[in-house]
């Protein structure tokens, strides 16, 4: 009997990056030509960050963010409540054995940075690494 590995430990495989990859292209596609008729979402920009998809490729999450971070919530709601549409429009553009079921979730990697940007910029360590160049 052959051993059953555990990629979750290891990080995604190279096969759910690229799916991972051509699936948020698709989906900007599908966002940008506005291919899903939502009140709440039209006239709205979108920005898909990340789509990470579990190890048998039947769950992706894509990690989405409005422009300037408005009305998420009301964006979130409303892709998630259009996702067999949002579903149908990718699989015209990506052919994959199984079709994933999406969840759509809030892109907090821009606020993660920012708070990173702010800890670096804080006088205590701006003042600990020019002492170290010296």
């Amino acid at each position: 009997m052959a051993k059953k590995e555990n990629h979750a430990a290891n990080g995604p495989t190279q096969r759910q990056l690229r799916v991972g990859e051509m699936l948020r292209r698709a989906i900007s596609d599908v966002l940008l030509r506005g291919d899903i008729h939502d009140a709440d979402l039209a006239h709205m920009s979108i920005t898909v960050g990340e789509v990470r998809s579990t190890p048998d490729l039947r769950l992706a999450l894509v990690y989405v963010l409005p422009l300037g971070g408005q009305n998420a919530d009301i964006v979130i709601e409303a892709l998630n409540r259009n996702k067999y549409e949002v579903r149908r429009a990718v699989n015209k553009q990506v052919s994959l054995k199984y079709s994933p079921d999406l969840k759509f979730v809030l892109d907090r990697t821009f606020d993660q940075l920012d708070e990173t940007r702010r800890l670096l910029n804080q006088d205590v360590v701006v003042k600990d690494v020019s002492s170290d160049d010296e």
